[in-house]
């Protein structure tokens, strides 16, 4: 082991935009994550599974999310799953945490934030290496604790301390804030002659939007000219900043009403909930940036390593719209809250923003969360500290959060078990470690020719160098494989697959391959009516 191993802080957003921070284009007020991110190297091709809890499992283990037990979202899982290996709906026995691994050895392991692997007692945090954890368990809830306002479980069952159900929160609660809070509370009581491992997984921006007033108040104006000119502003400085070609064809809106086709008072309630967006990144970033203070403080952030990621593409679902339970949300919605536009992100209100607005902040990507397009899986990243000293600062080489398990061990020189850990079979490491690229000492992390494949709700992607497959059902989709050339068209907008039907048959048996190797069950015809963009 180096004799010096750095500290770890990892970040997680749970459905931020690509071009949110300021840092990466965005016009909401960033500063405390912009500065890490240009203090350090902003990951332009880095890329999660299409929606939450898979891409927390990758994060987790290292491995793909079929072999991990989350190959579906519980939430939305299928009967002819059940049973299924990789399906269980939980972190399973077949893979080892790095948690457990950095735990074994030397770390101390704290989480604040959310969890959404697993409530069983194998599952939970203080089941797989967290010393110390304050955690939301499920997919989400209101963010002012007040219970059950997404159909999720009530306070009582939601947040855990060290694996013990918390039945009270304290007056005044906001998720944001809170985590914040007890993450600095784990740092000031950690032991001293320790390296740690900090886990602080937001549940901002997921819906329901909220938001503190003071925090929307500043953005009031903002969104007036609607998704269509936020996407162009942004994509103008995204070109700017060297994080996008200059020449890009960004594909074209999906989805949700035109702008100049809404009534003057939908447009207005619309960009109010824009603005509550904006408040709920703005204050996340408040928050990191109290955490990084008080590294700065206590004098850990010079040996500590700072790694950010989005766990998808911003979410994009019309919630209200979606089968089975979006009637249910929307009369509960009618009974319980109120969503005129001046209460718009106080604790009684529950609102989303739709599939225009989340397009702004893909752009130039091709649509949202849940989907395997690159709006829906190349996410926003970053790494900074000490080891990330790539000159360029903009690191354009293919990763995955399946990486970063395999980075943080070799960086704190530890091994992974390989096929076996406490005398069970585990699965060996599918990511591959991002330091000699981010040390610069490295062009790429994965080397040419590699191939990694997607699935989620029977959506389905595969990737070799800049050659990406795609098969979506329609009407997003062809209901056929289709084909695209990322070097030259990241916006996903021009479909090959007629013009080079010898890569496209060498991508579909790299799929068969993935499939077979992660165990990918056949989605049944009927999972489509079930709601199949709806959470995480």
């Amino acid at each position: 082991m180096p004799a010096k191993r750095p500290n770890f802080l990892l970040i997680v957003a749970d459905d931020l935009g690509y071009s949110d921070l300021g840092a990466f284009g965005g016009e909401i007020d960033t500063p405390h994550l912009d500065a890490l991110a240009r203090a350090g190297v902003r990951l332009t091709d880095f890329h999660s599974a299409p929606a939450c809890s898979p891409t927390r499992a990758m994060l987790m283990t290292g491995t793909d999310p079929h072999i991990a037990g989350i190959g579906t979202m519980l939430e939305v899982a299928h009967p002819d799953f059940t049973g299924a290996p990789g399906y269980e709906g939980h972190l399973n026995d077949r893979v080892v945490t790095v948690t457990e691994l950095l735990r074994d050895g030397g770390y101390h392991t704290i989480l604040s934030g959310k969890w959404h692997l697993g409530e069983t007692t194998t599952s939970i945090p203080a089941a797989r290496g967290f010393a110390r954890s304050f955690t939301l368990l499920p997919a989400g809830g209101s963010h002012y604790g007040h219970g059950d306002t997404n159909r999720f479980s009530t306070v009582d069952a939601n947040y855990q301390e060290d694996g013990v159900a918390v039945t009270q929160l304290p007056d005044g609660y906001y998720s944001s804030d809170y985590f914040a809070t007890r993450m600095i509370e784990f740092l000031d009581e950690r032991p001293k002659d320790k390296p740690f491992f900090a886990y602080l997984p937001f549940t901002a921006p997921h819906w329901p939007l909220q938001a503190p007033d003071e925090s929307i108040t500043k953005y009031r104006g903002y969104y007036d000219d609607g998704p269509d000119v936020l996407r162009e502003r942004r994509l103008a400085r995204l070109k700017e900043l060297g994080l996008c070609p200059p020449d890009v064809a960004a594909h074209p809106f999906v989805g949700g009403p035109e702008w100049t086709a809404m009534t003057e008072a939908d447009r207005a309630w619309s960009a109010r909930s824009m603005e509550v967006y904006a408040g709920m990144v703005d204050r996340m970033d408040w928050n990191v940036g109290r955490v990084v203070d008080h590294l700065r403080a206590s004098g850990d952030l010079d040996d500590t390593i700072v790694l950010f990621l989005s766990d998808n593409g911003a979410e994009g679902a019309i919630v209200e719209a979606m089968p089975i339970y979006g009637k249910i949300i929307e009369d509960r919605v009618q009974q319980h809250f109120d969503n005129s536009i001046d209460n718009l992100g106080r604790p009684n209100s529950c609102i989303w923003y739709g599939p225009r607005w989340a397009q702004a902040a893909t752009a130039p990507s091709r649509l949202h969360k849940a989907f395997t397009t690159q709006g829906g899986i190349r996410v926003v990243a970053f790494a900074s500290g000490p080891g990330v000293t790539r000159n360029e600062g903009i690191g354009g080489a293919f990763s995955t959060a399946m990486d970063i398990p395999a980075t943080l061990l070799d960086w704190a020189g530890i091994a992974h078990p390989g096929n076996s850990y406490e005398g069970r079979k585990v699965s060996p490491l599918r990511g591959r470690s991002m330091a000699p690229y981010l040390s610069g000492t490295a062009p790429t992390v994965h080397p040419a020719g590699a191939e990694t494949g997607w699935e989620l709700f029977g959506r389905r992607a595969i990737r070799r160098d800049n050659w990406k497959a795609i098969w979506l059902r329609q009407p997003e989709g062809e209901g056929a494989w289709e084909l695209f050339d990322l070097s030259a068209d990241p916006g996903e907008t021009d479909d090959l697959a007629q013009r080079e039907p010898a890569i496209l048959a060498e991508l579909i048996a790299a799929w068969d391959r993935y499939a077979a190797d992660t165990g990918v069950v056949g989605v049944p015809a009927s999972i489509f009516e079930m709601e199949g963009e709806l959470l995480g």
